[in-house]
């Protein structure tokens, strides 16, 4: 008991030095109280003949709200200089309590401008009166300038999977660009630019000066391609600048199976009620062994289906393995055309195949049938012969 007592203690003597560094804390804090007009950049340089933006941000330290005009003083003639809010022209803004309202100026800068300028930016209210200004210097016209980078620059999957990869594409020049697209694959890839998180198809997409766009790169392998590592160029270029990057298709090889009759032949015929052995191949076109297949068929009612064997052990790529299916129709069975499906399945990978049979009657049953129909025409001979005497 005298040792809890003891870590109670202790316990709550560290909570309350704890709560008073705290409370000391808070109240050495400034407190900051008013309306603010900010700006990350209040001096920049732009091109004469081009057009640069500025955020803004007007912040309410503890003030009520309050409607508050916007304005521009100090505009250069020839220029033009435009408040924007939620990327619309704005001419005034209300920021809440403790809350910030995003602007943007616009500067468009005729071609022959001379020189720089200090624009200002006000905010008039009732009770308040606040002005930004803002140097707005004139410098000459950067060169363009584009960075890409992938972001998994190597995925993993079978020749029909879907590869697909994102990419970050940045401008890094001083005014908007428009930036085409391409990718450089083998022969019978297919590629294709599409939206981060949409499935428009891109083949260029603007970007504004110092801001990035995902875009994503999807990539489709013929199905006969083999396993191995392959290499998929990337170019964004614009205004004679280009950035490259490199990514990578890793294929794992996948088996692609077939399933016909001997020499093609998917037809076969049989006896109602007897056993037929039928030919069947199983080809794997694929580029990875096929292992374990599993023989099984689908036939009308009463029709016995099997296989000898009924599991191929192992089909290597471009190789064919044989085998027996064992069908007997039911002995019921009218003389006609039936049809029985096939299926050969191996670890994910199938195939189907329909095999059209001719089904004939048994030929003892032809001759009984004779038989009784010949009984049948001497006993009414007969008696046409005894009873037309009479």
């Amino acid at each position: 008991m005298r040792a809890n007592s003891i870590v109670l203690a202790l316990f709550l003597g560290f909570a309350t030095t704890s709560a008073g560094i705290a409370q000391q804390a808070a109240d050495q804090a400034p407190q900051i109280k008013g309306l603010y007009l900010l700006t990350d950049y209040p001096a920049l340089t732009v091109q004469a003949g081009g057009t640069s933006t500025v955020s803004l941000r007007l912040h309410n330290y503890g003030l009520p709200p309050e409607r508050l005009a916007l304005s521009v003083d100090g505009v250069p003639q020839g220029w033009s200089a435009t408040i924007l809010g939620g990327g619309q022209p704005v001419a005034a803004a209300m920021p809440a309590t403790g809350k910030d309202v995003s602007l943007q100026l616009r500067l468009d800068v005729p071609a022959n401008a001379q020189a720089g300028a200090t624009i200002t930016v006000n905010a008039r209210g009732g009770n308040q009166n606040i002005s930004l200004p803002i140097a707005v210097a004139l410098g000459k016209d950067l060169p363009a300038k584009l960075t890409l980078e992938p972001k998994l620059p190597a995925l993993r999957g079978s020749p029909t999977s879907s590869f697909e990869y994102q990419l970050t594409v940045k401008n890094d020049s001083g005014r908007n660009l428009l930036v085409s697209l391409g990718a450089k694959a083998p022969q019978n890839f297919s590629t294709r630019f599409t939206e981060a998180y949409g499935s428009q198809e891109l083949s260029s997409l603007p970007i504004e000066a110092g801001q990035s766009k995902d875009v994503k790169l999807a990539v489709r392998a013929p199905a006969q391609t083999g396993a191995g590592k392959i290499p998929v160029g990337v170019t964004v270029s614009a205004e004679g600048v280009s950035a490259d990057a490199q990514v990578v298709m890793e294929i794992v090889g996948q088996a692609q199976l077939r399933l016909t009759g001997r020499d093609g032949v998917v037809s076969a015929r049989a006896e109602a009620g007897n056993q037929t052995s039928i030919p069947i191949v199983v080809a794997n076109e694929g580029s990875a062994p096929a292992e374990g297949i599993e023989l099984t068929g689908n036939a009308p009612s009463g029709w016995k289906v099997e296989f000898e064997p009924k599991q191929i052990e192992r089909v290597a790529p471009g190789q064919r393995a044989e085998a027996q299916l064992l069908l007997t129709p039911s002995a019921k069975a009218l003389a006609g055309d039936y049809m029985t499906t096939l299926r050969a399945s191996a670890r994910g990978e199938s195939a189907t195949s329909d095999f059209r049979i001719a089904v004939a009657t048994s030929t003892y049953w032809g001759m009984a049938g004779a038989g009784i129909i010949g009984i049948a025409l001497l006993i009414m001979v007969g008696a046409i012969a005894r009873f037309g005497r009479r």
